[in-house]
């Protein structure tokens, strides 16, 4: 049984569909990688997931159990056990990062803050940060706000952490640090779903690559399968366009 399936998924926005009918299924432990040109609805399908934006056919199945998204209950216990983080870090600017981390499982789920913040400061190390607890976001670049950023979905203990052009926002000498983290989860086995232009790195760090446009899935493989030996036209054009620059 696949970890999370998404089912025949379609999603508009106004008059304009952005999601026609996608199949996709995702297994524990996979790094799943969205490309495609921009307006595809590869963030679409985040949003959706997360219960951000509504579906307007089909849906979700995790573990067996479809999320039904007219149900708050439903959507808050699909929440539980999926993260997102945004290619805009949002953070809470009066709060320093420990706090930034913390405020979440401590406001929202009610946990005691002693236990949230000894597991704070593992994470904070994770991800690079452990000197950092007490920083402020404005004292902080760039890559490490985004790291913060990563740090609280970690905090909400998700099974599946979504990654929304994470690096896009960033100066180039930035999205190393933040890929280095991505790497990490990768190889601690974090199920993701990540959206991303970042194409040598979709290939180093991807088991799947999901190649979408106009809405639709295109092509579904290995990263060797998508970059070396495209199936479709639409894949084969956009795969010769990236990798000639």
């Amino acid at each position: 049984m696949p970890h999370l399936e998404v089912k025949n998924l379609s999603a508009s926005y106004g008059n304009l569909q952005v999601l026609h009918d996608v199949n996709l299924s995702f297994e524990k432990g996979e790094v799943v990688a969205l490309i495609g040109p921009s307006g595809s609805g590869k963030s679409t399908i985040l949003r959706v997931l997360m219960g951000l934006t509504p579906c307007t056919g089909g849906g979700a199945v995790l573990d067996g159990r479809p999320i039904d998204y007219r149900s708050a209950a439903s959507v808050r216990a699909a929440r539980d056990r999926m993260a997102i983080v945004f290619q805009q870090y949002n953070l809470f600017q009066n709060m320093d990062v420990m706090r930034n981390v913390t405020i979440a499982p401590i406001k929202i789920k009610r946990r005691a803050r002693t236990e949230v913040e000894a597991e704070a400061v593992k994470i904070l190390a994770r991800v690079g940060l452990a000197e950092k607890g007490r920083a402020y976001p404005d004292q902080l670049s760039g890559g490490q706000q985004q790291r913060v950023a990563i740090a609280r979905a970690l905090a909400l203990k998700p099974e599946i952490l979504l990654l929304d052009e994470v690096t896009s926002a960033l100066d180039p000498e930035l999205v190393n640090e933040v890929l280095d983290t991505i790497r990490g989860l990768a190889k601690d086995g974090m199920t993701m779903l990540i959206v991303s232009h970042e194409m040598a790195f979709v290939r180093e760090v991807a088991s799947k690559v999901v190649m979408m446009d106009k809405g639709r899935v295109v092509e579904v493989g290995t990263p060797a399968d998508i970059f070396e030996r495209p199936q479709t036209d639409r894949a084969r054009e956009f795969v010769g366009k990236i990798l000639r620059h």
